[in-house]
């Protein structure tokens, strides 16, 4: 470990910590659950990669962003035109270049696309984007992603218009999504912990003084931006190959709410807060589905109304706001509360011996 320290490696204690625990979970609900929690849970899992992929940008610039859901949208459709059957798109998406057109290819390709392409459009987009602050960047990143919404309900041609795409290669499962989950956890730990990561931290806590110590502020926000609008192209085509079929408004205000909501509820400053809130707000939303289902009763019906679900994860959301602002978490990793916990025990044994 010293020489860890001495190599300026950072500690991978919360990064593994956090994969143990994934991986319990999913190992738990494929020995005791049934086809249904499997689904749940890789929903989730595939959700938390776009959480992670948000918190890459916004936890460590600051600027909240509504316009990462767009990537994700991109990301799914390139997995779409990458992997369904040629008939199909010569039928209903005769605009793609034809290399896309006549051909299908496998998912290690769309993945990979939908990264490179998301990529490419965020470099892009945040060499504008980027020069702007606080609520005008906010409101940009929104105005992208009402537009991209737009784009693709409209181009039949090319994207079938608010009709579905069908017949993507469905093959991710638990297993899957929680390799990717690991991977997108590891990297945007890697981020952080870099010489990147903590001069774009140092912007977030004073734009004057991290311009006095001559950090790029807009290279820095730059290469945040273009790293976690990769990774939410990922969650994308996770997505698709999930799902199996597409439509504009799959990807669009209520994936935003709910991305968001599972950031703000777990702590947007840490990446433990990203995966506990994506834990936190997917058990709540189940739980409220579940509830909307409802239970019979000697032959009565008691079941919530419908919309519960975002009545629910609403006053959720209001509730960490009001009382616990930096979120479950506290913006905090997993090294501090073992570290507190230490803290703790030290003081406990000194009474005791005292």
């Amino acid at each position: 470990m010293n020489m860890l320290k001495k190599l300026n490696v950072p500690s991978m204690a919360t990064p593994i910590s956090l994969i143990l625990v994934l991986v319990l979970i999913v190992a738990l609900t494929y020995a005791l659950g049934g086809e249904h929690q499997h689904i749940t849970v890789t929903e989730m899992l595939v959700r938390m990669i776009a959480v992670v992929g948000i918190y890459i940008f916004v936890g460590n610039s600051g600027l909240l962003s509504f316009g990462h859901v767009g990537f994700m949208c991109v990301g799914a459709y390139t997995a779409a035109w990458v992997t369904v059957a040629p008939l199909w798109k010569q039928m209903m998406l005769f605009a793609l270049p034809e290399v896309l057109r006549t051909q299908a290819y496998g998912y290690e390709v769309s993945l990979i696309l939908a990264v490179l392409i998301c990529m490419v459009l965020a470099l892009v987009l945040g060499a504008v984007i980027m020069r702007l602050s606080g609520i005008a960047s906010t409101i940009t990143t929104f105005g992208f992603l009402v537009v991209l919404n737009s784009v693709f309900s409209n181009w039949s041609s090319l994207t079938a218009g608010t009709s579905s795409i069908i017949g993507i290669p469905v093959f991710v499962n638990p297993f899957w999504a929680v390799l990717v989950v690991a991977v997108c956890i590891l990297i945007a730990w890697l981020y952080q912990s870099s010489r990147h990561g903590l001069m774009l931290r140092a912007t977030r806590e004073s734009e004057p003084a991290a311009k006095a110590c001559g950090i790029s502020i807009v290279k820095m926000r730059l290469v945040s931006f273009v790293l976690s609008a990769g990774i939410c192209g990922l969650a994308g085509a996770m997505y698709a190959h999930f799902v199996g079929f597409l439509s504009p408004d799959a990807l669009y205000l209520d994936a935003t709410f709910i991305l968001l909501a599972m950031l703000i509820v777990g702590g947007m400053q840490s990446l433990t807060g990203a995966v506990l809130g994506a834990v936190v707000v997917s058990l709540l939303i189940e739980l409220l589905r579940l509830a909307e289902d409802g239970v019979s009763i000697s032959g009565h019906l008691l079941a919530l109304p419908s919309g519960s679900q975002q009545l629910g994860l609403a006053a959720l959301l209001g509730l960490v706001l009001l009382f616990r602002p930096d979120g479950l978490s506290k913006g905090k990793e997993l090294t501090a509360w073992r570290g507190r916990v230490g803290r703790f025990s030290n003081r406990r044994s000194k009474v005791f011996v005292n």
